[in-house]
């Protein structure tokens, strides 16, 4: 009988040794192979190995700093030479970021679908991959004004993407890297390695992780929750080819997210026809929220961002409209309601309840690439005149594009929804006969300013490619055109002088076709989406 691939943690992470770059799985608490993560972190602490790593994490593993999870395991002086990713939480990783701002080790920061892309350009021995995702933005090495990709100053310039014209036309060429050892998660093993990712609400790349590091002539290392027979797996049902695979780790206490207990409904295994979905309170989100509920259509895709954009799910069913859209994230689950969290915990953030399908982070990115979305809605921290919108470093916050760049790229409409200001804004709504909304405190901190910190999304070239770009905010809404921003709608009761133009760091036009923005946004009774025509 052919002998088992499976060993310990402690016997795996041996196979990573100084100076390798490593590939990373993992989506805050979803599919994180933490077991395998903890080892390496306690090998570098006992014995100061493996040390000088490169991370390549298209996402970032980690929920919590104490006990530490994730990129936290990381955060030793030495460990790390070099981090590749898109996205930081000081919540979550508190000292790896704090290393990262601070420059205890080179890093950079990148789309999030970009870095699968790069992956599986790596996995097929390709040089790279050329796309117009980024151009003009902090990406795109001719837009220096646009930011940059190095988190720190000790970081050095990179030749990651270069900018070259095909056919007339600019694109951006990311270069593929080798990886020495891919880290990757699944739910179930066989002794030959073969790995099914059953239980686990997303799959965030780990076939082409594994496919990279393999091809490269690195390792696999998978850890999983149980272990079964040989050809136990049916084969449909093998998410990583055991050929790929060189350990396996069994970690029975391996999570599905940080809620807690396994939830069918988040792997696909179950349906919850009862699914909780609480009605949202009556503020000014909820405001904000319904309006960016009116630019949904039937039968549209839709791709929801942190922030405001989560409550659409509990307006759409308060409204009776669920049912008219098709959810999307961009870590693979379709249909469905989107597992959002709060602001304190991410809970399973990157999941669906009840998904129709569940495909690989790596497709999904190239559907929203090639203009797959209909409609998305995303937050921000800044935006300027022009609809250059930032929403990866604002203020010493480092947060990370994520997948803002790729989902907004080629989606038909884009609705950027937040308050005007931010910091103790206090809005005034009286709603009885007539609707009247005044600003009773306005926000310390200004988001629509002069410059941004850094372009995430280039409003010009948006409008080139024919998108319909919207700002939605509790008291105004803006259209982002070839003249910038324009006023095309005011909460009633509001004056654009005495109660925009204040708060706004930059001139913009008003539309001569001005309107008050729908007087039922400011009811706390539901607005009517249902009696629409489907």
């Amino acid at each position: 009988m052919r002998p088992g691939k499976q060993i310990n943690a402690a016997e795996a992470v041996q196979f990573v040794q100084s100076g390798a770059t490593v590939a990373l799985a993992g989506l805050i608490s979803l599919a994180v192979p933490e077991a395998v993560l903890a080892a390496l972190g306690e090998r570098f602490r006992t014995t100061g190995a493996p040390s000088g790593l490169t991370l390549l994490a298209p996402n970032r593993p980690g929920w919590k700093a104490e006990p530490a999870t994730g990129l936290e395991h990381f955060a030793q002086p030495g460990m790390i030479k070099r981090v590749i990713t898109s996205t930081f939480s000081k919540r979550d990783s508190p000292r790896f970021v704090e290393m990262a701002v601070n420059g205890g080790f080179e890093a950079y920061s990148y789309p999030m679908g970009c870095l699968y892309r790069m992956i599986r350009e790596t996995a097929a021995g390709s040089p790279g991959f050329l796309t117009q995702v980024g151009l003009n933005t902090y990406v795109d090495p001719a837009a220096r004004r646009a930011g940059t990709t190095r988190v720190n100053d000790a970081t050095p310039e990179a030749d990651f993407v270069s900018r070259i014209e095909v056919g007339g036309e600019p694109y951006l060429f990311y270069r593929s890297m080798p990886v020495d050892v891919a880290i990757i998660r699944g739910t179930v093993a066989d002794p030959d390695g073969n790995i099914s990712m059953a239980g686990e609400p997303v799959s965030v790349g780990m076939k082409y992780l594994a496919m990279a590091a393999r091809n490269s002539g690195g390792k696999v290392i998978a850890q999983v929750k149980y272990l079964t027979e040989r050809g136990a797996l049916h084969p449909r049902m093998v998410e990583v080819p055991g050929i790929l695979v060189d350990a396996v780790v069994v970690e029975p206490g391996s999570i599905q997210s940080q809620l807690g207990e396994y939830d069918p409904a988040l792997s696909g295994e179950f349906r919850n026809p009862h699914l909780p979905l609480p009605p949202l309170p009556f503020d000014i989100r909820k405001v904000i929220t319904r309006r960016a509920l009116q630019e949904i259509r039937p039968g549209d895709v839709v791709n929801l961002g942190v922030g405001i954009g989560t409550g659409i799910p509990s307006v759409a069913r308060e409204e009776g409209v669920a049912g008219r859209m098709t959810f999307s994230l961009e870590h693979g689950a379709i249909g469905g309601v989107p597992a959002m969290g709060t602001p304190a915990n991410s809970g399973a953030f990157g999941a669906h309840y009840n998904p129709d399908a569940i495909v690989d982070s790596t497709e999904i990115f190239d559907f929203y690439h090639g203009g797959g979305l209909d409609v998305t809605v995303l937050g921000f921290a800044e935006i300027d005149c022009h609809g250059n919108v930032n929403v990866g470093w604002f203020g010493g916050n480092l947060r990370g594009p994520g997948g803002f760049l790729d989902i907004a790229h080629r989606t038909r409409t884009v609705l950027f929804c937040g308050t005007l200001t931010a910091g103790g804004l206090d809005v005034a709504i009286e709603a009885h006969n007539d609707v009247r909304v005044s600003i009773a405190r306005e926000g310390r901190n200004r988001k629509f300013v002069d410059h941004v910190e850094q372009v995430n999304f280039h409003g010009p070239s948006a409008v080139t490619k024919g998108q319909r770009v919207l700002i939605v905010t509790e008291r105004a809404v803006f259209k982002v055109g070839a003249a910038g921003l324009e006023l095309i709608e005011i909460a009633p009761g509001l004056d654009a002088a005495r109660d925009i133009r204040p708060a706004v760091s930059f001139d913009f036009a008003v539309s001569p076709a001005l309107r008050d923005m729908d007087h039922r946004l400011f009811r706390e009774s539901p607005i009517g989406l249902a009696a629409l025509p489907n």
